[in-house]
């Protein structure tokens, strides 16, 4: 079964744990001191937040997926929507969790993560490669896609670091 996901990056974690915390009705699922996450049931969401130092509003939305079975179909309509340009990261650790995922863009440029997630994890992850929301490398936003190294399959950036 699906769940909607998205992940907001915060300026301010405490107040931002405490905003959701009563917007929801409840404490976080999944608690660090740079992370919170909250897996509501009605609706259906995987809401996450984190103070890493990305810009502050949406990180990206996505779905996570109970199977590998439904994440190959979720792939397979996220390349037919990108025209193949996916970015596989297979089983990486991200967000305090071992998952298998990938990533595209839409076309205003924002990243959609799909994944299954196989157990939890003691670190956030390596925000130098593992962890990294991709970014769409078009002239509006060459700023961010340069400075990034997450990039689906079929664009390119020049000269460029991983996120963070």
């Amino acid at each position: 079964m699906k769940r909607f996901h998205a992940h907001v990056a915060v300026d301010n974690i405490k107040t931002s744990i405490d905003f959701y915390s009563k917007l929801f009705g409840q404490n976080p699922t999944s608690q660090q001191n740079d992370y919170a996450k909250w897996m509501l049931e009605d609706p259906r969401v995987n809401f996450a937040i984190s103070a890493r130092g990305h810009a502050i509003g949406v990180n990206h939305f996505g779905f996570q997926v109970d199977s590998a079975e439904e994440l190959f179909e979720l792939k397979k309509l996220a390349e037919a929507a990108s025209l193949g340009k996916v970015l596989n990261q297979e089983e990486t650790e991200c967000c305090y969790a071992r998952s298998e995922k990938y990533w595209t863009i839409d076309p205003q440029g924002l990243a959609w993560e799909h994944f299954h997630t196989m157990a939890d994890a003691p670190e956030f992850g390596n925000d130098t490669a593992a962890c990294c929301t991709p970014v769409h490398s078009s002239e509006l936003d060459a700023p961010t896609a340069k400075a990034a190294c997450c990039i689906p399959k079929g664009l390119s950036v020049t000269d460029g670091r991983c996120c963070g």
